[in-house]
This record gives C-alpha cells, sequence and structure tokens, in this order.
C-alpha cells in the first residue's frame, strides 16, 4: 500500500491558488482509493501551452457482471482546483483498446455529465470516482485485444447503452507508464495509450470483460477455425446498432419534449403574473374613473350656480359704487374708512416717489409730504387694529 506523505504532497501544490483545500480533497481520495498515487508532471494543453500540475494515477475497482477489474485512470487537477474541474482520462496498456462512449472518447478523455456541472462548493474527488466507478461498471471503458491480428469491421460509436463486444483480456502485468511529455498526441493531450505504475492487476484478478456469447481466448466476430464472419455475428451487431440508434432518438426526443415543457411552464408563468399585474392596473382604472366621475359632478353643479349668478347680475340695475357698500354697524364703518384712507395714503407715497424721480418736486418737498403721510398712515393701521379687536375679528 503506498503511504500518503503529506508535507511532500503540500510542496506539491505550493503554486496551488488554494492548496489547502486541494490537499484536503487529494487525502481523502488517496486513503479510500489505494490504487491511485500522486506526481507533479508538465501538462501540454490543447493550444500547445504546458503547466505543472498535480495528477492522481493508477486503478480504480470497478464491478462489471458480478467481477471486479482495476481501470486504469489520470486525474489531472488544475492549478484553480477546486474552483475548476479536473481533466481525467482513461489511460489503457498497449494490450487495451479505448472503448468509445458517451463518456469516453478515441482520446480516452472522460466525459460526465459531474464534470461539466462541476460546482467547487459541494464537488470533490472523491464522489468523482465514486461516479466513474459506477459508470464504468455499466459502461467498460477499455477492452482487451484478441490474439488475432484480425481487425473486425466498424461499427460507429455507441452512447452508454452500448452493447459492443469485448474480448477477454488476459490476466497479465501492465506495461509501466511512460515519461511525461514524450507521450503527448497531436491535439496537446496525453497520449491515449499510456498507462501509469501500478496499473497490473493483482493476483486472481478476473480478466477484463469479455463479449457476450464469446469464449475465453476466441476473437469474436471471428467463426473459430475459419476467420469468417457469420451471418449470425453481422445479425447481432446490425440488431445492436440499430437498438442503439433508435434508444438515441427516443432518449433525443424525450429530452426535446422536457425542454418544451419547461418552456411552456416558464410562459405560463409570466402569463399569470401578466394577468395579476394586469387586473391591478384595472382595478385602479376603475377608482380613478369613479374619482373622476364625481369631480365632473361636482364641476357640472358649479358651472350651473356660476350661470345662475350671471343671470341674476345681468338683471340687476346699475348701481352706484359708493351706494353698493353699506356696512351694518357704525364700527364696520369706521373700519372701512379707515382701511380705504390708508390705502390711498398708500398710492399718494408712491406717486410722490414717481414725482420725485420726474423732478416734478424737489427732495425738501418730498421729504415734508412723505412724513406727514407716514405718520398719518400709522395712526390710521393702529385705528385698524383696535377696530378689529373690537369686532373681534383675528389680527
Amino acid at each position: 500500500m503506498h503511504k500518503l506523505d503529506e508535507n511532500a504532497l503540500s510542496r506539491m501544490l505550493s503554486s496551488y491558488r488554494d492548496p489547502i483545500a486541494t490537499k484536503k480533497d487529494v487525502t481523502n481520495a488517496l486513503r479510500i482509493y489505494h490504487g491511485l498515487q500522486h506526481r507533479v508532471e508538465e501538462y501540454v494543453f490543447n493550444d500547445g501551452s504546458t503547466k505543472m500540475l498535480l495528477n492522481l494515477h493508477g486503478t480504480i475497482p470497478v464491478k462489471y457482471k458480478g467481477n471486479t477489474y482495476n481501470i486504469p485512470i489520470c486525474i489531472w487537477l488544475m492549478d484553480t482546483h477546486p474552483k475548476n474541474a479536473p481533466i481525467c482520462y482513461v489511460k489503457p496498456t498497449s494490450d487495451m483498446r479505448i472503448k468509445m462512449s458517451a463518456y469516453v472518447d478515441l482520446n480516452g478523455k472522460i466525459y460526465l455529465p459531474y464534470l461539466h456541472d462541476w460546482n467547487p462548493k459541494n464537488a470533490d474527488l472523491l464522489d468523482l470516482i465514486q461516479i466513474m466507478s459506477v459508470t464504468f461498471g455499466e459502461v467498460p471503458p477499455v477492452y482487451s485485444k484478441g490474439p488475432e491480428t484480425y481487425q473486425p469491421p466498424y461499427v460507429p460509436p455507441t452512447p452508454a447503452t452500448s452493447t459492443s463486444y469485448m474480448p477477454p483480456y488476459p490476466t497479465q502485468q501492465f506495461t509501466p507508464y511512460p515519461v511525461p511529455g514524450a507521450g503527448y498526441n497531436s491535439y496537446g493531450q496525453p497520449a491515449p495509450g499510456a498507462a501509469g505504475p501500478g496499473y497490473g492487476m493483482p493476483y486472481g484478478m478476473p480478466a477484463y470483460p469479455p463479449a457476450p456469447g464469446t469464449i475465453a481466448g476466441q476473437t469474436p466476430g471471428v467463426n473459430q477455425g475459419t476467420g469468417t464472419i457469420t451471418e449470425e455475428h453481422i445479425r447481432v451487431s446490425l440488431i445492436s446498432a440499430v437498438e442503439d440508434k433508435l434508444k438515441r432518438r427516443v432518449q433525443e426526443k424525450v429530452n426535446q419534449c422536457q425542454a418544451e415543457v419547461q418552456t411552456l411552464k416558464r410562459t405560463q408563468q409570466e402569463l399569470n403574473e401578466g394577468q395579476t399585474k394586469i387586473k391591478e392596473i384595472l382595478s385602479r382604472l376603475e377608482r380613478d374613473e369613479k374619482e373622476l366621475t364625481k369631480s365632473i359632478t361636482v364641476l357640472k353643479d358649479k358651472e350651473q350656480e356660476l350661470e345662475r349668478a350671471l343671470e341674476s347680475l345681468e338683471n340687476v340695475e346699475s348701481i352706484d359704487v359708493d351706494e353698493a357698500v353699506t356696512t351694518t354697524a357704525p364700527l364696520y364703518k369706521q373700519l372701512l374708512n379707515a382701511y380705504a384712507e390708508e390705502a390711498a395714503i398708500e398710492d399718494a407715497t408712491y406717486f410722490m416717489g414717481e414725482a420725485l424721480r420726474s423732478g416734478v418736486i424737489d427732495l425738501e418737498v418730498f421729504l415734508k409730504q412723505v412724513r406727514q403721510l407716514s405718520r398719518k398712515q400709522f395712526m390710521l393701521r393702529a385705528l385698524m387694529q383696535k377696530c378689529r379687536q373690537k369686532a373681534g375679528f383675528s389680527a
């Protein structure tokens, strides 16, 4: 069992942005999966750039049809881990071939919904490896090469429900992992045929999954002893291809219908919200309409009152202005006369100023008259104040 050196791991993660979280994530995974080891190597990206990254390489146990197999993988951790998802590959040996599916491409790169929807808040390596183990148990990512050199006819890659043949893989020690930097393909990614140390099967481990209906050591698709493909093999292959194609079409149709249902639900929610807003607007308009109706009624009544007042004024004969204003008590008459005289003094003061400005009178005459008028105005205002107090008017 490989002993985990946490101090060495801390040194390897010195260039990472979050070394504490990354170390915790790696430690949890290595303590459960003893077939994995860690090291720092140079990773070549698609654009040709390189970076020293930590990777976990080795094997993970996968249960397939009652047997447990060791599947070789390599997990590269970005220097922004756990913010960004790791890059994962299946690393077959020279005696193995990659089985393309919805989860593994021709270069061995692994595609999983867990990686696509990677959430740094709750995603970790331990869950990722467990999901790999379960997924590869349903769709094995590799199959062993048969002993014959015969190449079967090409069958298009199928999704996770594929039933393609997988010849038996003999139990043996795998070849060591090549030196990093020398095994990269033209896309800037590690070569799919490379495998790391420790990928060998333990003693007594069953071979890699064989194809259904085949005998260990026999190449599927080849008639034993004749080296020809029988009609039965072709028929099974065609049935499998048609079945997979139909399943893909059905799944696509289901996904399309689900997307349309979600769109219709969102549209229904928006329409309900719009209906509520329209009802509120209509209620507000009804209230405004009622208020306007009341205001129009009041205005019509006032208009009628004004029309009646105008008619009554037209029927009244001309009156003397001096006689039109009469008071009901001597006190009110005294107040009214004082107010009229005070207003006359205000006008006289204004015109005195205009006469001074025009040069009609000189300054000495202006000042003398203004003093007399101001004194009289003061007395009138005092008289009006006493009259208002006596009459009980507000000040």
